[in-house]
């Protein structure tokens, strides 16, 4: 998805530049009533979603709590120092809801 006019510039998880591809994360997912979004990296909006399901992450409920989820947690000390379009497969590494 391209970047929207406006975007932050910065991945709303971990924040590193964001590259030439932006995806859009629902905070709170559509299917349990979220509509604000957030820009990430495509590799980041694949780790929230492996790293929890739509309850966990409705659950959560902002961002910020998102970030300290252990499986992110570790994901992002994994991409802190790569360039803004890294990817990579991403594996999933959901905790027990």
């Amino acid at each position: 998805m391209a970047q929207r006019e406006g975007a932050p510039s910065t991945c709303a998880l971990c924040d590193r530049a964001l590259g030439s591809r932006v995806e859009w994360h629902h905070v709170v997912p559509k299917s349990e009533g979220g509509t604000a979004t957030v820009a990430v990296h495509p590799i980041c909006h694949r780790a929230i979603h492996a790293a929890a399901s739509n309850a966990a992450l409705a659950k959560a409920g902002s961002i910020a709590a998102i970030r300290e989820l252990p499986a992110l947690a570790r994901f992002r000390a994994f991409v802190a120092g790569k360039p803004p379009d890294f990817h990579a497969p991403t594996r999933r590494m959901r905790e027990r809801d």
